[in-house]
């Protein structure tokens, strides 16, 4: 498989999660293919597709709004739309090039539709698990058009001398280190849509979240 992007990309972006333990990388697929991908999302959110987010893993999973607000659809290559088969063929893209640049061994990905309606919100957290961190790098594709400042969502991320807020702008997308950067979705003012999942690295006898 050829490369989304050209080897002067990959060592800027890698070069800025060395440095600073994220990057923001925008119009990261045509807008042909964003819309599609939207559109899927909207097919699926219409139909119902999606469910409450819970905190915790296994056996110690529950849902806490006061904490969690958004609604989301776990998606998988298998059966999948052409739009959603792209945006696999740039995970695995990432995946390869993080390997080479970075030497992670990341071995798989998972990504789920995300959407948190009006008032809802991401209190601040790490993307991993107690006694599971597979998790290494967390990866969000924003899906929302026309985005205004005014409408709140942003990604706060938290940072060791100053904190960062990214808008989750149409075609935007975040890669930050799973295991290290506490971050949170500030209160959304409007729908708000995103594509978010993790590159995992999956020692043997480790299986993947449902």
């Amino acid at each position: 498989m050829n490369s989304f992007f050209s080897e002067d990309n990959w060592i800027n972006w890698v070069d800025a999660i060395s440095d600073n333990h994220y990057v923001v990388i925008d119009n990261i697929l045509p807008h042909a293919v964003l819309n599609d991908l939207k559109d899927c999302f909207d097919k699926q959110r219409e139909e119902e597709q999606l469910r409450k987010a819970a905190i915790g893993t296994l056996n110690q999973k529950h849902i806490d709004p006061s904490i969690r607000g958004d609604k989301i659809l776990w998606l998988d290559r298998e059966g999948a739309p052409a739009p959603i088969l792209t945006f696999f063929d740039l995970a695995e893209d990432i995946r390869q090039n993080l390997n080479r640049y970075c030497y992670l061994s990341l071995s798989g990905y998972e990504f789920h539709f995300a959407h948190y309606p009006v008032g809802t919100f991401y209190k601040r957290h790490l993307d991993q698990f107690q006694g599971r961190n597979n998790r290494m790098i967390s990866i969000i594709l924003y899906l929302n058009e026309e985005w205004k400042p005014e409408y709140g969502g942003e990604l706060k991320i938290y940072l060791e001398k100053e904190d960062v807020t990214i808008m989750p702008t149409f075609g935007r997308m975040v890669l930050f280190k799973s295991d290290v950067l506490e971050h949170e979705v500030l209160e959304t003012k409007h729908d708000r849509y995103s594509l978010t999942g993790w590159m995992l690295y999956k020692p043997v006898g480790l299986g993947y979240l449902p």
